[in-house]
């Protein structure tokens, strides 16, 4: 196992929502608020401008940019269905339909919705405790489910009773009552649970799902699907620090994608990778954070504790083909710790990058050799 060695420490604890990856494409230097219409470097006159629009959408900060294509269309698009998909994973939004399925809210008169409008679960037989939901909430929490089972719990999608107590987004956050937590933690499990097509069994009325661990990287995949048929061959889908390259470059080349350092600035990356059609997700403990009483209190929650995770890291990166399996897998690979955690990105046969708490680098077997990266010196 390769590692590097960081050669800055910081720490700015009360910093909340600093995202994991930036890109630093060659041709087209991202700026993750901005949007990015100029081209430098290796650009000729004939080359195109990329097209990029950056919005807020999903809690975060977005930024999509194509490439090979002109259609800013395709751009309006994207943010389009992310609002769609919003409104189908959402767990605090009303409208949607895994609040819906979590407070037990039926209606089968809207039971044949579809993504272009508000989907609503159903009771099958309107009195058992299986639902029948979209097709997309489906696809979502059965990939959930796999990896709550496959980590043994380590992460649970069953978690949102204990998440609801943690507000990081808060003016002044703090760490709920011990007794609240404590309340909370029996309900934080989803055995039990069975989905078979679009119905669900919920084996308690307590069982409640936040999917916002693999929701990013669903929807990510799905904007790829979107663009791929309209033609696009190049582009950066940007949800959040969530990264999906479509192809390469226009030129054939790789895109760089940055490693930010942990409590940095966005513009600074550790390391850089270079990419072409794969997904880049990480998790860590200073994506949305606070301190109380001198203790550093992070999102990733354990389901079997109820507080954060500290198993002495500080972030995990998953390199892989679909985002959604690189959204799961770098909370889960967190949660399982610096060992197990190597071993299961291992198995899952995705490569990964692991940064502990002494800033060391540790990669998963092959990553080097499938994957260029460079150290960047401070």
């Amino acid at each position: 196992m390769s590692t590097y060695f960081f050669h800055s420490k910081r720490s700015r604890s009360h910093s909340r929502f600093f995202y994991l990856i930036l890109c630093t494409v060659l041709v087209c230097p991202m700026l993750l608020f901005t949007g990015c219409q100029n081209t430098t470097g290796t650009s000729t006159a004939t080359e195109k401008e990329p097209i990029s629009i950056s919005s807020i959408k999903l809690n975060t900060a977005i930024q999509i940019t194509i490439y090979d294509s002109q259609d800013k269309s395709l751009l309006d698009d994207c943010l389009a269905l992310c609002d769609r998909y919003e409104l189908i994973f959402s767990r605090t939004n009303e409208n949607s339909e895994l609040y819906k399925l979590n407070h037990r809210i039926s209606d089968s008169a809207v039971s044949n919705q579809t993504i272009e409008t508000q989907t609503t679960p159903y009771q099958v037989n309107g009195t058992t405790n299986t639902w029948h939901i979209s097709e997309y909430l489906a696809a979502l929490l059965s990939e959930g489910l796999d990896i709550t089972r496959e980590s043994d719990g380590a992460f649970d999608i069953a978690i949102a009773p204990l998440t609801s107590l943690w507000d990081f987004t808060a003016e002044d956050p703090k760490a709920p009552d011990d007794a609240d937590i404590q309340k909370v933690l029996p309900l934080c499990s989803s055995d039990g649970v069975t989905i078979d097509g679009q119905d669900i069994t919920l084996p308690s009325d307590d069982i409640q799902f936040d999917v916002g661990a693999i929701a990013k990287g669903y929807i990510a995949d799905r904007l790829k699907d979107f663009l791929v048929k309209k033609g696009v061959n190049s582009a950066i889908i940007n949800l959040g620090g969530n990264v999906l390259c479509i192809g390469s470059k226009p030129n054939g080349t790789p895109f760089k994608i940055g490693i930010q350092k942990p409590f940095a600035d966005r513009n600074e990356t550790e390391a850089v990778m270079d990419i072409a059609g794969k997904s880049v997700v990480s998790s860590g403990i200073y994506e949305r954070c606070f301190k109380q009483g001198g203790k550093l209190y992070h999102h990733i929650l354990n389901p079997q504790t109820g507080y954060p995770y500290d198993n002495g890291l500080i972030s995990v990166t998953i390199i892989s083909d679909q985002s959604v399996n690189g959204d799961a897998l770098s909370t889960t690979c967190f949660a399982l710790g610096l060992k197990d955690g190597l071993k299961f990105a291992e198995k899952k046969g995705v490569q990964a990058v692991f940064i502990t708490e002494d800033y060391e680098l540790h990669y998963t077997d092959g990553f080097q050799d499938e994957i260029n990266v460079t150290d960047v010196e401070s």
